[in-house]
């Protein structure tokens, strides 16, 4: 009766464990996936009697247009450093200078805020590419809320200019 009770207990786990180890080796192996990359991708046509809820994000000719809409003043100041600390400072660092602890570990390291170039872009321009993300920059568009935007761009404007 004991022999009959072991087996019960121990043959089912290897059969299982051999059908397992079968699956595993001989399986698919995802060589032939169908998918679709983001380039390839099309926009299907919006349908006729519908309201879009969403803005879709401003082409480049409409960001280089776009102004910051809030004051330079030292409540907005500080509202765009502390949402700087919640989305930049991990890869651009304390000072914009692109040495963060998360940002050291990118080849190439990510920009130095504080240089002439991005000085250069107008306020649109460093929003859509703040948002996009321009090289190994993360795509920031899902992950920093509208409300919050235009004080990063505020507070990355305020940085003190790279010698």
């Amino acid at each position: 009766m004991k022999k009959i009770i072991i087996l019960l207990l121990v043959i089912p786990p290897l059969l299982l464990a051999a059908i397992f180890g079968y699956v595993l080796y001989n399986g698919p192996r995802m060589t032939v996936q169908h998918h679709f990359r983001e380039f390839q991708k099309e926009m299907p046509p919006r349908v006729v009697g519908t309201v879009t809820v969403r803005r879709p994000d401003p082409s480049a000719a409409e960001s280089a247009a776009l102004k910051n809409p809030l004051p330079s003043s030292i409540v907005n100041l500080n509202r765009g450093k502390v949402y700087y600390q919640y989305y930049c400072v991990f890869c651009h660092g304390d000072t914009g200078a692109g040495n963060g602890p998360v940002g050291q570990s990118y080849i190439p390291v990510p920009a130095d805020l504080r240089t002439e170039k991005i000085t250069r872009y107008g306020d649109g321009d460093l929003l859509r590419s703040m948002l996009t993300g321009v090289g190994h920059e993360p795509v920031l568009e899902r992950v920093v809320p509208q409300e919050h935007r235009w004080y990063l761009v505020l507070f990355v404007r305020s940085l003190p200019q790279a010698r």
